[in-house]
């Protein structure tokens, strides 16, 4: 087909596209005055086309990030959100408030981000486009650019639809990243832009990986991807270049996180009251820890596993000890497909020296995969996701910006200890110990992650901290620990979901056992927390005890 007859083809589809979401606006919107012209369809109707709004327009299969297409978006967006808070929601049932609370938090995120983050401005690493393996959240850890490809989701080998598919995605690579070469021009955030450097050299690395994976499915996607791995790498070698001029803050600063966390994620706390959380968790964890390993004197060092034989068995026995327990105890409500989900993400054997130090949860899963075992507990959430999906769309699709995160990565860490002490590790007392030492490494990056964004560190400066605290000396490797701390730069609020999200389902955890007296049992907590969808902890507690959050009634900045 004649290129630019697709072009138009696609530059039309966007045209409509807009139009469809403005009418869709319209008439979501309409005599939004009165409650009783405004129906929870009309929501739905009116999330659809903001969804299709939120999306930049594409030209050739490119976003236009350019400053001209974004500041036209920010404008609108002014518009978008008179609509919204013109509708009249009072009168709504506490769970149809909280979908309209949702896209509040969406719409939120989406003007931090042309206020403050501006990523398509300031983050290199905003235009990675591919993605090898799945996350085990919702979606994306961090931002991602929009017309992202993410290669695990095909069956291999891949059909033609599927190569041509996947060869316009990728092929569109060269000429984003030659816009973003412009778009990030003014950019001083020195940390985010030595981190896109690593990024970019990871990019190029994938794309020549793929590339021989599918080598030979078709000529087409072979040039697609070679020509991706030749502009990313020379993304990267510009990036380079341009580094030592780039003195600038990445942070977001305190304020900002403190808006941020309570409009966007929200997250009752501001920046100060979380590095007092994970002090006191780093402090409780490390105490806890020394404790456990007192009692514990007597007791032999936890073996690592050590050949691939032990490591399947082992790694299957326990998913079947977690079934186990999740029904005997009485923790949850069990489906048949969640066995499944938890056996295909076991993983495989990988050896290491005498004294050799892997990947900081490996080190935990080659000891015990029981004390791990719950964090896996995500796989779950996703299998639901797709399985038995919450009846209303806005739920039932992951949120922006990583809304989720505090819900999805705090259950993820509060179900290790909360199953910790329900007796998962019963008979396994050096085990515990490895619960305190997740704790603190997590507590440890969550305080480098907010005193970056508060500008009391630099990237350096964080990753020495998170490393000093960790337990055991079991994260040693300098390239992870900038990983996780570029992904917290770039996504404030993620380095503290692990331990602020477990604080507010403990702090919920008891709100409700109050509430439900001589009738609270543990199955009904977690079964009802778990029907509110993958969504921030405040909205699930209005919905669980009837309490509203004060900062769902924050008004517009």
């Amino acid at each position: 087909m004649d290129a630019r007859k697709t072009d138009w083809g696609k530059a039309v589809i966007v045209q409509l596209r807009r139009a469809l979401a403005a009418v869709a606006v319209a008439l979501a919107t309409t005599g939004a005055d009165s409650a009783a012209q405004t129906t929870h369809a009309e929501l739905v109707d009116f999330y659809d086309a903001w969804r299709a709004f939120e999306m930049p327009a594409f030209e050739g299969g490119v976003p236009d990030y350019t400053q001209r297409a974004m500041d036209r978006q920010h404008a609108e967006l002014e518009d978008w959100m008179d609509r919204l808070y013109a509708m009249n929601v009072d009168g709504w049932p506490i769970a149809q408030q909280i979908d309209w609370h949702l896209i509040r938090a969406e719409m939120n995120g989406l003007d931090f981000d042309h206020r403050v983050r501006r990523p398509w401005a300031r983050d290199p690493a905003f235009y990675a486009t591919v993605f090898m393996a799945e996350s085990d959240v919702p979606a994306h850890e961090g931002m991602s650019v929009h017309g992202f490809v993410d290669t695990w989701k095909y069956d291999y080998p891949l059909s033609a639809a599927d190569a041509a598919e996947i060869t316009e995605k990728i092929g569109a690579i060269p000429g984003l990243l030659e816009q973003a070469r412009g778009n990030l021009d003014d950019s001083n955030a020195r940390d985010l832009w030595l981190a896109g450097d690593r990024s970019f050299g990871g990019q190029a690395r994938d794309l020549e990986a793929y590339g021989r994976q599918v080598a030979g499915t078709s000529r087409e996607l072979d040039a697609s991807i070679s020509a991706a791995a030749d502009a990313s790498e020379s993304f990267r070698t510009w990036l380079e270049a341009e580094a030592p001029s780039k003195t600038g803050p990445s942070g977001v600063g305190e304020e900002n996180y403190t808006w941020y966390m309570q409009n966007v994620h929200l997250v009752p706390y501001t920046w100060s009251d979380q590095v007092m959380i994970m002090r006191r968790e780093l402090a409780r964890s490390h105490s806890s820890m020394r404790l456990e390993e007192n009692r514990n004197r007597h007791l032999p060092e936890l073996p690592r596993i050590d050949n691939a034989k032990d490591y399947d068995d082992l790694l299957n026995m326990s998913v079947t000890r977690y079934m186990k327990f999740l029904r005997d105890e009485e923790v949850e409500t069990l489906e048949p497909w969640m066995d499944a989900a938890l056996r295909a993400v076991n993983g495989s054997f990988s050896a290491a020296e005498p004294g050799e130090v892997r990947n900081f949860f490996l080190e935990v899963i080659y000891r015990s995969p029981d004390a791990f075992r719950p964090h896996m507990h995500h796989w779950i959430e996703l299998a639901r996701m797709r399985e038995d999906p919450h009846s209303s769309p806005i739920r039932a699709t992951p949120l922006l910006y990583n809304i989720f995160d505090a819900r999805s990565e705090g259950l993820a860490t509060g179900v290790e200890e909360m199953f910790m002490h329900l007796g998962l590790l019963e008979g396994q007392p050096r085990a515990r110990e490895l619960t305190w030492v997740m704790l603190a490494q997590r507590s440890a990056r969550a305080l480098s992650g907010l005193r970056l964004h508060g500008g009391v560190y630099d990237m350096e400066d964080a990753v020495a901290n998170a490393m000093k605290w960790t337990p055991r000396g079991w994260l040693t490797e300098g390239e992870l620990v900038r990983f996780e701390q570029h992904l917290y730069l770039r996504q404030p609020g993620y380095g503290t979901s692990y331990v602020s999200g477990k604080v507010q389902i403990e702090e919920l955890l008891a709100e409700y056992a109050m509430a439900e007296g001589d009738g609270f049992t543990v199955k009904r907590f977690f079964d009802a927390y778990y029907a509110e969808g993958v969504i921030p902890t405040v909205l699930a507690r209005w919905a669980m005890t009837g309490e509203k959050d004060p900062i769902l009634d924050l008004g517009r900045r």
